[in-house]
Order: structure tokens, then C-alpha cells, then sequence
């Protein structure tokens, strides 16, 4: 029980930090600030729902795709490790990550499509978060363990999906220092969880492949 308690607050602390929730208020703010509130809710429960989709889809079958196009796990953790890094690095600098987001405003029709790009992807659930889920998954001993992650994500999202409700009441009571302090929190865990990936990798390939 303790190392599944250990495993499942890893996986809490990796996607909150992927998600970034107090960082990534103030962007769905920008976004949609000007809605109201109905809308702001619809559009932060469409982001979320989201990205709940997508990491529950590489969670259960991720697996399966990786054999439709010939990857290996270890792969895919060392080259996730190295996204999740620079995503970490780029919030220890006090920038967006480049891959969490989009540099360019894209064009949108409505709220409701907003919902879908940028915020649910990449936002939410852009490349590093992706990595992380299938890091988790193949860290995991059981099916279990992947509808444990499935949930504890499921919890991540529906804290973000508060922030983003809330997100005109947050904005006045946090100071931006504090987003940024926080921001880079958020940074230092992921760059150490994602060292820890490329180790875990690493280590893998060098059982699969024992040198002689």
C-alpha cells in the first residue's frame, strides 16, 4: 500500500505540474475573459473533457499504437524525458512552454472551438503530458495501475477546470509575482521528473540489450 501511495502522489505531482493549473489560469482568462460566465464554464469543461480524452486514449491503448508504428517504450520515455525537460526549463526561466503552446493566435470561429485549440491541445494536453501518462502507464504493474492514473488525471482535471471557472476571482487575489513563483515550482518538478524518465529509459534499453 505505501508504494502505491507513493506511486499515485508521483503521478498527481507529474500531471499537475504538466497541467499547471494556477500558471494556466491566467491564459484561459485571456482567452476567454470577456465571455460570461456560462460560456467561461462550458469552455473550461470542453477543455478539460479534452484533454481527458486524449491522455485516457494513450493511457489504455498507447501501447497498441506503439506496435502499429514500431516504437519501443524506452524510446518514447527517453524522447518524452527530453520534452518534458525543455517544457520544466522553460518555466524555470519564467516562459511559456514552447511546446504547451502555440506562438501564433489561431484562428477560431467561437468559444467552443478555443475549448478544443489551444486549450484542450495543446494546452492540456499537449506532447509532455502525453509523455508523462505513458511514462506512468509503463511504470505501472497492471491494467489497474492505468485506470488508477486515468483517475488520479481525471482529478488534475477537474482542479483545473475550478481554476479556470474561478479564474476572474483568482486573477485579483493573486499577485503575478506569486503566479511566477509558482510557475517555476511547477518547472522544477517537471525537470526532475524528467530526468527520472530518461533514466528509467535508459535503464530499460540497457536490459533489453545487455552488452557482451
Amino acid at each position: 500500500m505505501p508504494n502505491l501511495v507513493l506511486f499515485l502522489s508521483t503521478v498527481f505531482l507529474g500531471f499537475f505540474a504538466m497541467l499547471n493549473p494556477i500558471g494556466n489560469t491566467p491564459v484561459f482568462l485571456s482567452l476567454v475573459g470577456d465571455a460570461d460566465d456560462k460560456t467561461m464554464k462550458r469552455v473550461a469543461f470542453k477543455s478539460v473533457w479534452v484533454a481527458f480524452l486524449v491522455i485516457s486514449v494513450f493511457s489504455l491503448f498507447g501501447h497498441v499504437i506503439f506496435r502499429l508504428f514500431g516504437l519501443t517504450l524506452p524510446a518514447f520515455q527517453i524522447a518524452g524525458g527530453i520534452i518534458v525537460f525543455f517544457i520544466g526549463y522553460d518555466l524555470l526561466q519564467g516562459e511559456t512552454a514552447k511546446t504547451q503552446s502555440s506562438d501564433k493566435k489561431l484562428p477560431v470561429d467561437s468559444f467552443d472551438d478555443m475549448a478544443i485549440s489551444p486549450l484542450g491541445i495543446p494546452l492540456l494536453s499537449g506532447p509532455g503530458t502525453i509523455s508523462t501518462a505513458m511514462n506512468f502507464v509503463g511504470e505501472g504493474k497492471s491494467f489497474l495501475y492505468a485506470l488508477l492514473i486515468i483517475f488520479v488525471f481525471a482529478l488534475v482535471c477537474f482542479i483545473t477546470y475550478l481554476m479556470f471557472i474561478t479564474s476572474k476571482k483568482i486573477a485579483n487575489k493573486l499577485s503575478p509575482s506569486l503566479i511566477v513563483v509558482i510557475t517555476k515550482i511547477m518547472g522544477l518538478i517537471l525537470t526532475v521528473l524528467a530526468v527520472q524518465m530518461v533514466i528509467q529509459g535508459v535503464f530499460k534499453v540497457i536490459l533489453e540489450f545487455p552488452g557482451k
